[in-house]
């Protein structure tokens, strides 16, 4: 019953409910900039660069079978098993993490901007340890 007990206080604890809610809200920010990445900045970019899409750049690495008769794009031969080396795909994962780092980075900036605007609360006076406190009695004593 020792370890049941233990498992129900970590798990309770606010740290690992705070961490699972950051998870949770994580992936789901992590889809919004990988919509914001692949619907609104890699058209935009590969528009500026003549039209290109970058999901559909790659180097093939093996033959493509005699008997194939799709299209020669990323999603179809790799659907055929073609061995493909994906630089396009991978640029696109690259800018998302990108993005999601410098609006990580904004935010902390922010935190870090709002706890130092905080005025600093004053300090309250350390007790007096007891001993000092009774050597101060011992003093005033003798004085009188």
């Amino acid at each position: 019953m020792g370890m049941l007990s233990e498992f129900k206080e970590f798990a309770v604890k606010g740290n690992v409910i705070d961490l699972a809610v950051g998870v949770i809200i994580g992936g789901a920010f992590g889809k919004i900039v990988d919509s914001v990445v692949k619907d609104l900045i890699m058209p935009v970019i590969g528009r500026a660069v003549g039209g290109l899409d970058f999901s559909n750049y790659f180097i093939t690495l093996g033959s493509v079978p005699a008997d194939y008769k799709g299209p020669a794009t990323y999603e179809a031969l790799s659907k055929a098993g073609v061995p493909l080396f994906a630089y396009g795909s991978f640029l696109t994962v690259l800018l998302n993490f990108i993005i999601l780092a410098f609006i990580i980075f904004l935010m902390i900036r922010q935190i870090n901007r709002l706890k130092r605007a905080e005025p600093a609360a004053p300090a309250e006076a350390a007790a007096t340890p007891e001993d000092i406190v009774l050597l101060r009695e011992i003093r005033d004593a003798l004085k009188r």
